[in-house]
């Protein structure tokens, strides 16, 4: 039986100190990447890969093409072995990935852009005036309903899965509530150690700042499939790919209802490409009956051979 396969990618938190280096030592396709990056930026965000400090892969102009280039470098790999995608997401900063993917947009443009996608959104909003905080097990028009009674500016964030949304916004406003979601019967509502409220409105002018770099980029219409965080829709053309990364910083990431649209649209298996595991695990949550896998290592490429998703052996 034919499986029908989306590419998944993820977004910032998913970072770790020597990602990416196993690919890079092992294949000159992830090699080629790593240089390529180093070479568009200006400076070596391969060794901030593979050798941090962390304090510095955490800061959000380095995370974002850290976690860029290392899933590009994976898919290049992954693409020798003739593993290929009819669909593609990527969560928040992880759309750059998928649309590089489908060859919307070139990796060394991809990587300039969301470098400067996270000095616009640390610049947005001073430090300390904006969070964002998980709320688990409530439903997502009761969250919607207590922000939109809550004083000041608490947003839903990110509809992640059945049993997870965040919110974000004003530290005051969040945290209030917070308290509201908690009387409410939330199982548990964890502040975030993040460095602002992302995906709140108070992130305009960060779209702002990005509108001006996205309208001096070439954007291709998507080779493949794309879903937009924005409109849990396909991106059909470049313009709806440049409006949809704009509105994308200051809105919601409809991650839930995207997962759900592929899934309707026929994907059975989906693979998580880059580091971590994040997307696979919120995967089962949202529906159990589908496959998958996440590529962060080269034993997880064995993995793949394993289940037949590769069409070779894997040689390191």
């Amino acid at each position: 039986m034919s499986r029908r396969i989306a590419f998944l990618f993820p977004g910032q938190g998913s970072q770790t100190v020597g990602m990416g280096k196993d690919f890079y030592d092992h294949y000159s396709e992830a090699k080629e990447i790593f240089d390529t990056a180093d070479q568009a930026l200006g400076f070596k965000i391969s060794e901030i890969c593979f050798a941090g400090p962390e304090e510095e892969l955490k800061k959000t102009e380095n995370t974002q093409p850290a976690i860029l280039t290392t899933s590009i470098a994976i898919l290049r790999v992954l693409e020798k072995y003739g593993l290929k995608g009819e669909m593609a997401a990527g969560h928040s900063l992880g759309e750059y990935s998928a649309l590089v993917a489908a060859n919307s947009l070139s990796f060394a443009d991809a990587v300039r852009t969301v470098r400067q996608r996270g000095r616009f959104m640390v610049e947005a909003v001073p430090y300390g005036e904006g969070t964002m905080a998980a709320v688990l097990k409530v439903e997502r028009q009761l969250i919607e309903k207590i922000c939109q009674e809550t004083e000041g500016i608490v947003e839903p964030a990110n509809y992640n899965n059945r049993t997870e949304i965040v919110i974000s916004g004003e530290v005051k406003a969040v945290r209030a509530a917070a308290e509201k979601l908690k009387e409410a019967g939330a199982l548990k509502v964890v502040e975030l150690n993040v460095s602002g409220p992302f995906h709140s409105s108070l992130l305009k002018p960060a779209s702002d700042g990005l509108q001006g770099v996205l309208t001096n980029i070439r954007i291709n219409d998507p080779q493949i499939i794309v879903y937009s965080n924005y409109t849990a829709e396909p991106s059909k053309n470049a313009d709806e790919v440049r409006e949809n990364l704009i509105k994308q910083v200051s809105n919601s990431v409809k991650w839930q209802d995207s997962i759900e649209q592929m899934i309707k649209a026929g994907i059975d298996t989906f693979v998580e490409i880059g580091p971590g595991s994040t997307l696979k695990n919120m995967l089962k949550r949202i529906d159990k009956k589908v496959a998958a896998y996440n590529v962060d290592s080269i034993q997880a490429l064995e993995s793949l051979k394993e289940v037949g998703l590769l069409m070779e052996e894997v040689r390191v």
